[in-house]
């Protein structure tokens, strides 16, 4: 009789242990297969819930964007300049004619063709040594007026600033024709100086 209550006792045991090892969330050592007490293993979720959170890399945070749109109808001052909503506008990555330069006048009344009528985008990403904006400009349709001018063979590309975007647009004789720009462009402002003085002097001639 005492050896089937020992039994007994012995069997409820072994089922206790075997419920209580198989509660979730229970974290008390339990045996191994070899005898030894081991700590219960986590689980993938209870591991992401213990590890630390990623810290932010800066190196990965994007940079802000520095262009500002100016839109609206444009005042064409000459070949390369533009007023839109009181903000004085130079057209990106070209040379066109100053006004008292050879071409001047023709580049100037082109873009006013091509401005007028017209809602045009200016994206403006910095400021030239005069102060002006410099942006690139849109026609409603989507052209460049940049593009357009150096199509029209009435103003170059500056490749300083352009990266030589629209020097393939030039017309062939382009440079030859703008050769004042040209030089401005190479630097040799003094050809400037000697055509203001040679116009000087014929004004006062006649």
């Amino acid at each position: 009789m005492e050896i089937l209550i020992v039994l007994g006792l012995g069997l409820a045991g072994a089922v206790y242990l075997t419920v209580r090892s198989n509660r979730p969330g229970d974290t008390t050592t339990r045996p191994s297969q070899s005898g030894v007490h081991e700590k219960p293993r986590l689980t993938s979720n209870e591991g992401r819930r213990t590890s630390q959170p990623q810290r932010f890399d800066a190196a990965h945070k994007l940079p802000r964007p520095e262009v500002s749109i100016v839109t609206g109808s444009a005042y064409v001052v000459d070949g390369d300049t533009l007023v839109i909503k009181k903000t004085q506008i130079r057209l990106f990555g070209v040379d066109a004619p100053e006004m008292d330069h050879p071409y001047g006048k023709k580049a100037k009344w082109a873009l006013v063709s091509l401005c007028k009528g017209q809602k045009i985008r200016a994206e403006v990403t910095e400021q030239d040594a005069h102060g002006r904006a410099v942006a690139k400009c849109y026609l409603e349709d989507g052209r460049d007026l940049s593009a357009e001018m150096v199509k029209l063979g009435l103003a170059i590309d500056w490749p300083k600033f352009s990266g030589g975007k629209y020097r393939s647009m030039e017309m062939p004789d382009a440079r030859k024709k703008l050769w004042l720009a040209n030089a401005r462009q190479n630097g040799h402002t003094g050809l400037w100086k000697q055509y203001e003085e040679k116009q000087a002097a014929r004004k006062l001639n006649d």
